[in-house]
């Protein structure tokens, strides 16, 4: 039997492909076009996912489903109606492949979800856990909260086992966005005004440590049914990333102090809030629930994991 991995050419769903491949899995990869490099990983063109996609030849012989496509968060959406592009596709998109999925025979589906269906920030000593009451704020973190909600019900009405996994910031080889541009920023020696952001504490998920609770999810019998969050288990103030992602790239952080009210004042100014709120806030996850049920702890250190990321860093 195979593992069907969607997203396969993307970021997390290249490294779980290798990794089942490590070990011994069948994988097929579910993607828009096949205009990917096919390697060992043997691929299915099901083109955008919505409520009409033809998921048959995808879900042959399938036993299990890992499901990460999905249209992501970005900045600066430039969509009509954002709220109606996230559902179609996170939303009416995950629903078909899993009644699909229940009908042909998969026993388990893995959903990979975000840890903004918990909220945006937490307060100072109090994470996130994974049976917190759902807060989305914006709409990716509301399309992936409703398909959570519908993949329970599929499950309830057709005894296909769902996991679903809410992950934070993820980061390794080929990291894009905010994080590689920080670490572009500390490559090229650039002074940043960050040196007050001490007391703020955000989790991050390695991608490795990610891929390696996906693998324990799609075998593990306690997980059957069950809301997990991932994260490295260490939570690190901005400063303490930077200094750290400096040492694992070889260039020392260069970092100035200006006041907190100030850089709130100055994203103020350009219109960016979230900004201000990604650099100076605090996003923490409990992973206490991933570690006790499943026995599962990040085979990666920060460190580890922060190495890895700079030496996949293109010049």
């Amino acid at each position: 039997m195979t593992t069907l991995v969607t997203g396969a050419s993307g970021f997390v769903g290249q490294a779980l492909c290798r990794r089942l491949h490590r070990d011994g899995i069948a994988v097929r990869g579910a993607v828009r076009t096949l205009k990917v490099p096919q390697g060992e990983t043997e691929h299915v063109a099901i083109g955008c996912l919505a409520s009409e996609t033809d998921l048959t030849t995808a879900l042959r012989n399938v036993d299990q489903v890992v499901h990460l496509a999905a249209r992501v968060h970005v900045m600066n959406d430039k969509s009509s109606d954002p709220w109606a592009e996230f559902r179609r596709v996170n939303v009416d998109g995950t629903v078909n492949l899993a009644s699909q999925a229940a009908a042909a025979g998969v026993k388990r589906f893995v959903f990979l979800s975000s840890i903004k269906v918990n909220g945006e920030w937490t307060e100072a000593g109090r994470p996130f856990t994974a049976d917190d009451i759902p807060a989305p704020e914006d709409p990716y973190g509301v399309s992936k909260y409703e398909a959570e909600q519908l993949l329970r019900q599929i499950a309830a009405e057709t005894g296909m086992e769902v996991v679903i996994i809410r992950p934070p910031l993820v980061y390794g080889p080929g990291v894009k966005a905010n994080f590689e541009a920080m670490m572009r920023w500390l490559a090229r020696g650039v002074p940043l005004p960050l040196a007050a952001v001490t007391e703020n504490c955000r989790s991050l998920v390695a991608l490795d440590n990610l891929v390696d609770l996906i693998v324990t999810c799609l075998h593990h019998p306690d997980a059957a049914n069950q809301t997990f969050l991932v994260s490295d288990g260490e939570d690190l103030s901005t400063v303490q990333l930077l200094k750290r992602m400096g040492a694992a790239m070889g260039f020392p952080a260069r970092l100035f102090y200006l006041p907190p009210a100030m850089l709130k004042l100055g994203a103020s100014v350009l219109n960016k809030p979230s900004i201000y709120q990604r650099l100076c806030g605090s996003l923490q996850l409990d992973i206490a629930k991933t570690n006790q049920r499943l026995g599962w702890t990040p085979p990666l250190s920060v460190d580890e994991g922060l190495q890895r990321a700079a030496g996949g860093m293109c010049p």
